[in-house]
């Protein structure tokens, strides 16, 4: 391969190595030799090992795709920036400035900005977000705005933002940003209240989530997701800290996230946290109740590119949750898990015995399994009702709040039981 063009991967302000591409249009990447040789230099991804040799566009695709949005989003951006949605490279290069975990991807020869001063943002008044807001459906991330270069992964619209105690904002350049601004998904009613129940009331049932608030910006709500893989340092200044998703880590592209067609299944999942985490133990147990939860109150669009593990202070670690929905909510969605619990799509395919099934494909304890289901089904119709009234929302936003809580209470019971 002779490349043509090559963007710098950049961590914490050292160069990690190059992704580049030919004239053909294929890439490939390839670590410094500064990098390898560097002391506790660590990979970007458990899929892409320290190694001299460059690693192809098919070992390293599904590592780097997966920092871009999917599906309609990636069409809508290609469609705003004037690219074809399949050049993977030229989307990262408008869009890799600013993604998820602690990389940034920056043209070669050129340093990033440092835009990690407090104090860098634009700051948008109610007006000025509202009309963000109703342009994210045609211009996803803002792609092509000024110099803005945003990416997510996923197929629902957001943007990455700052918050502060005095509001929300744009980053410069090159900045990383504090929170994901999700506006609603417009083809079905209260999704923004829906995700905020179903976060908020992972956290009150004692998972790992991702903090979350409820926003309006002249009538139009919102979700605010608190970003875990930033940091704030004690002098205001914030600090990238790496993730990958899972489907990321096991070199799988993001257009096969879904089990139903060759993506990862939860056995694949328990096996790379035991290979990666510090404490593999500990990860495990939060992984089976997100699988719990996620069956409790019916999110079927649980897939693999939905857990991450994050890499923070020197340990590896399963990351909080996020993108939680009760998608059953809908009918017009598919019921079926988007991972298979025992062979089963739904709740109501589960049977008491398919517990020593699922253990098996987990490689966990039975008996603690059916412990599990019981105590998280308890703690979800016992916290329901406490978690609607956590939030200050208008009343048709309450009572869609308190529909969701009353679907989540009767699978809770439904699964109890199946224990």
């Amino acid at each position: 391969m002779h490349p043509v063009r090559g963007l710098a991967v950049w961590w914490e302000g050292v160069q990690v190595g190059v992704l580049s591409t030919d004239s053909s249009g294929d890439t490939q990447f390839q670590y410094l030799d500064t990098w390898l040789f560097r002391d506790g230099a660590l990979p970007i991804s458990h899929s892409l090992p320290l190694r001299e040799a460059p690693f192809t566009q098919r070992e390293s695709r599904p590592f780097f795709d997966g920092l871009l949005p999917e599906e309609g989003q990636r069409d809508a951006v290609a469609a705003a920036l004037g690219v074809s949605k399949g050049n993977h490279f030229k989307l990262l290069e408008e869009l890799g400035g600013e993604v998820a975990g602690a990389l940034t991807l920056w043209p070669v020869g050129e340093p990033p900005p440092d835009g990690t001063s407090p104090g860098k943002m634009q700051r948008l008044s109610e007006g000025e977000l509202a009309r963000i807001i109703e342009r994210l459906p045609v211009r996803p991330l803002l792609a092509g705005e000024g110099e803005l270069r945003l990416s997510l992964a996923g197929a629902q619209s957001k943007l990455p933002v700052i918050k502060d105690e005095e509001g929300i904002g744009l980053p410069a350049p090159g900045a990383p940003t504090t929170h994901i601004l999700k506006p609603p998904i417009h083809r079905f009613d209260h999704t923004t209240e829906n995700e905020a129940f179903i976060m908020r009331l992972a956290a009150e049932t004692g998972l790992d989530v991702a903090p979350v608030e409820i926003g309006w910006a002249e009538g139009y709500c919102f979700l605010l997701v608190e970003r875990y893989d930033r940091e704030r340092a004690p002098d205001g200044c914030l600090r990238r800290v790496h993730q990958e998703d899972f489907c990321q880590a096991l070199g799988c592209f993001p257009e096969r996230k879904y089990a139903a067609e060759g993506g990862p299944v939860f056995r694949d999942c328990f096996q790379l946290l035991r290979a990666t985490s510090t404490r593999p133990a500990r990860e495990l147990l939060k992984l089976l109740d997100a699988a719990i939860f996620n069956l409790i109150v019916g999110n079927a669009d649980a897939h693999s590119k939905n857990f991450s593990l994050l890499y923070r202070a020197g340990e590896t670690v399963m990351a909080p949750l996020y993108d939680l929905l009760s998608t059953v909510a809908y009918p017009d969605l598919a019921p079926g898990l988007a991972m298979k619990i025992a062979k089963r799509t739904t709740l109501e395919e589960i049977r008491p015995a398919d517990w020593k099934v699922f253990a098996e494909e987990t490689g966990m304890s039975e008996p603690y399994i059916r412990r599990r289901v019981l105590a998280l089904s308890e703690s979800v119709m016992g916290m329901a009702e406490v978690v609607v009234k956590q939030f200050d929302v208008p009343r048709d936003s309450r009572l869609a709040m308190g529909r969701f809580a009353d679907l989540v209470r009767g699978r809770a019971e439904s699964l109890i039981e199946r224990a």
